[in-house]
């Protein structure tokens, strides 16, 4: 059980080094290119939610996100530990979903905004930017759904 902890605690500040990193030596919306054609890091900040969505600076966005965050952490951790299962998959999802969710949850308390800093696209086709916790929780949503899917009916 601690090493839920241990992982979803990394995760975070992961998460935060590598964004304190960008804030530090990038200026708001500098590009360098990594891979051309394929990916750059960029500095850029979200106060919306995935993609952007419902951004804005009034008070109510913040508090909410924060409140959502705060509550999908809470779900996260009761869902592990309820569970009592052994299975890898439901260990990465929780940790890496909660882990995530933290990295950006400190963000918006410091910030009030998320700061991305991964621009993946295929030639001139974007993705939205997005950042190692949004990474995080990807793939941990991911490991939860094959969890689920996987999972024998009693």
């Amino acid at each position: 059980m601690k090493s839920f902890w241990l992982v979803a605690i990394c995760v975070a500040l992961l998460d935060q080094a590598a964004k304190a990193f960008i804030e530090s030596t990038f200026y708001l919306h500098e590009l360098h290119q990594v891979i051309p054609g394929l990916l750059n890091l960029v500095y850029v900040t979200n106060t919306g939610a995935a993609f952007g969505l419902m951004a804005g600076t009034e008070t109510w966005r913040h508090l909410f996100f924060q409140a959502v965050s705060v509550l999908a952490m809470g779900g996260i951790a009761y869902l592990y530990y309820a569970a009592r299962s052994g299975s890898r998959l439901l260990f990465w999802g929780c940790s890496l979903v909660f882990g995530g969710a933290l990295g950006n949850l400190i963000d918006r308390i410091r910030n009030r905004y998320v700061t991305d800093y991964i621009d993946f696209h295929v030639g001139s086709h974007h993705w939205p930017a997005f950042n190692l916790a949004d990474s995080a929780i990807t793939i941990g949503a991911v490991c939860l759904a094959l969890f689920f899917l996987l999972m024998p009916e009693d």
